[in-house]
């Protein structure tokens, strides 16, 4: 994983002091890798206690450790970008783009958790796809991906339809929830509801602490972060879709020959529709 990708990861459960250290390393972190951590406290301004908790709430031993992914970092950057297109070169820069949030999704997959949301989707009674928004038309696609393989899944906009549908969910049943914040009111509560009635939850994020991973039995990661003013940004819906797309696959493995009959009949039923 990416260190920009971890640290944005976690950013929002870290504390005040531990976020200034985060942003010192977002915004020099060519230069960090010649600190030591008391330069590096001195240079943000907080104490060295708060920089090694920072290190080790993104997942590292301690200061040592963390240098060296660092600097491990910035050596894949500067390969990645050798050879790239200049500032006018538009469809590189997109192309480049796409590509590193792929990147970093494959980076921050857990492949143990696919398996475990792959395996609950499989035994699933019923699957429930929640998301406004832009994660909205992520949840409307993986409807459509699922429909495509024989799965059984809906999928709807309108939040009073969606609510009704979280209360009436039980045991047996998938409740899966996309959000990019992770913290979307809405599909929070719906999960939160569905929860309550037995549901198991699924949830796809880019925050790893965020409140919907509070609700969630399975968490997948994805990249593509995206500021307030980028809401609904293609990037990170790639990465959603990424996701779903592994699911997808996944399943249609687990049941190759019945996945086949499906993908025919379904195809049939609207190739008269096309010209």
């Amino acid at each position: 994983m990416e260190m920009k990708d971890r640290i944005n990861t976690y950013y929002p459960s870290l504390t005040k002091s531990e976020q200034k250290v985060a942003a010192c390393v977002l915004e020099h972190s060519d230069d960090l890798i010649y600190y030591s951590v008391t330069e590096l406290a001195e240079f943000v301004g907080i104490g060295e206690a708060t920089v090694m908790r920072f290190c080790r709430k993104i997942g590292f031993k301690g200061y040592q450790d963390f240098k060296l992914a660092l600097a491990q970092d910035q050596t894949g950057r500067r390969h990645a970008s050798a050879g790239t297109g200049g500032d006018e070169d538009v469809p590189g820069m997109v192309f480049d783009t796409m590509m590193n949030i792929l990147q970093s999704s494959m980076g921050l997959l857990d492949r143990e958790r696919l398996e475990q949301a792959v395996h609950a989707l499989d035994q699933a009674l019923y699957v429930q796809f929640f998301g406004v928004g832009a994660s909205g038309i992520t949840a409307m696609d993986a409807k459509n991906r699922f429909l495509r393989i024989g799965r059984r899944a809906e999928a709807v906009a309108d939040s009073h339809i969606q609510s009704m549908m979280a209360v009436t969910m039980g045991a047996g049943d998938v409740a899966f929830g996309i959000s990019v914040s992770g913290s979307t009111l809405d599909t929070n509560d719906m999960l939160m509801k569905a929860k309550q009635n037995g549901a198991t939850i699924i949830a796809i994020t880019n925050y790893a602490k965020s409140p919907i991973t509070a609700i969630a039995d399975i968490v997948l990661l994805t990249a593509g972060k995206e500021t307030p003013l980028e809401g609904g940004s293609i990037g990170a819906k790639l990465s959603q879709l990424f996701i779903i797309d592994l699911i997808c696959e996944s399943l249609a493995r687990r049941h190759s020959d019945r996945t086949k009959v499906m993908k025919e009949k379904t195809a049939r039923a609207v190739i008269d529709r096309i010209y």
